[in-house]
């Protein structure tokens, strides 16, 4: 983070050129620049508004930025320098990549609707090699599709996220965990699930077919949302109009897909024998949308958190319902217990899920409307 207060001193109105000691300290940013407006995203990112830029005799940071982008010497023979031939390959490689970029997300979707229908049509040890291999195939799948495109995370983040485990439990809830807690308050389960969603264990299986097909509009929608909101980057003339403009955007990505989220669970539920509507699938949706949008932009601990304590409350709803059965802890089960009385063992998934998705959309309010959010890639957050 640049020293605001050295900044203050050198824009003193005793200094001669209160830009070149800007320029000096960001000259590798303003060096690897493409246009000034990854010089401004990058200025924000030290800590340098609109206000601060007045003091360096600008109106914003993108009237700065611009300044210091043209102060930059370059290399003007970069552009014609016979290097129009070699870029034919380019174009042509670029294509395929982003052909495979717009079909890969459709995988997952497809693996997962052919491993139903797999289950379907077997029976006994057949059918758990066949859940196994479904199981394995869809998640090969999910890190092929999630490994490019808008969702890809940067090599310097792979690291730092640490959610996908985090994410693998809220997805077995989505499957297992309704039917354990009704099954726990009735006093069961006195089996292990069968795969089945008649058995002793009842498995729900459209949440997991509606949220495998919605990979593929989760990545179209957040490439929109990038599409978007670098436009507005290029048109926004302040760090506060930038903001106001792109807010809008990322609340329309996010109704975007929850929308097709819901249109995915309505196909599937004929096919599924489940209801047409499910607010825990829409839920869980947003929850992991939102936490992957924050993630491959870089803010990477408030996903990981929301995440961790989403997963603890739904692990926590049936754990207190078992515990409940201990000698004078009957107490432990009744807040769930009363939850799903009134409104179904949906409720708990419902309620945090929600919660969860709610925190992290505000949260992402405030952070994907700054233009450092945008930077590209290699660049230093």
């Amino acid at each position: 983070m640049t020293d605001l207060s050295e900044l203050d001193r050198g824009a003193a109105p005793g200094a001669a050129d209160p830009v070149k000691v800007l320029l000096h300290r960001h000259r590798e940013l303003c060096e690897r620049a493409v246009d000034p407006l990854e010089i401004a995203a990058g200025l924000e990112a030290h800590g340098i508004t609109d206000r601060t830029a007045a003091r360096f005799r600008h109106r914003d940071v993108f009237s700065l930025a611009e300044e210091l982008y043209a102060r930059v010497p370059r290399d003007a023979d970069t552009a014609t320098d016979g290097s129009a031939a070699p870029d034919a390959p380019a174009r042509e490689g670029g294509g395929r990549r982003s052909v495979t970029v717009l079909l890969l997300p459709l995988l997952p979707g497809a693996l997962c609707a052919a491993s139903l229908v797999a289950l379907t049509r077997t029976h006994g040890q057949t059918r758990l090699y066949a859940a196994a291999a479904g199981v394995l195939a869809v998640a090969l799948a999910l890190r092929a599709a999630l490994r490019r495109g808008p969702l890809a995370l940067p090599d310097r983040l792979a690291s730092r996220s640490a959610t996908g485990s985090w994410t693998c439990w809220l997805l077995a809830y989505a499957v297992l965990g309704d039917g354990l807690l009704h099954t726990a308050i009735a006093g069961g389960p006195d089996g292990l699930p069968d795969g089945t969603a008649d058995g002793d264990w009842p498995l729900s299986l459209a949440p997991l077919l509606a949220l495998t097909l919605a990979v593929a509009p989760a990545t179209w929608t957040a490439g929109l949302f990038l599409t978007h909101a670098r436009r507005k980057l290029a048109t926004s003339r302040g760090l506060e109009d930038f903001a106001a403009s792109v807010r809008p955007v990322l609340l329309g990505a996010v109704a975007l897909f929850l929308g097709t989220v819901a249109a995915l669970v309505a196909l599937c539920a004929p096919f599924l024998d489940t209801e047409p509507v499910s607010p825990a699938v829409l839920a869980l949706g947003a929850l992991l949308f939102v936490a992957r949008l924050l993630t491959v932009h870089g803010f990477t601990h408030a996903p990981r958190v929301i995440l961790v304590l989403t997963a603890a409350a739904l692990v926590l709803a049936p754990a207190t319902v078992f515990a409940a059965r201990l000698p004078g802890c009957g107490a432990l089960g009744a807040p769930v217990e009363a939850l799903t009385a009134a409104w179904g063992p949906t409720a708990v998934p419902v309620l945090t899920c929600g919660a969860g998705a709610l925190t992290l959309l505000v949260h992402a309010s405030r952070t994907l409307t700054r233009a450092s959010a945008h930077l590209r890639p290699e660049q230093a957050r």
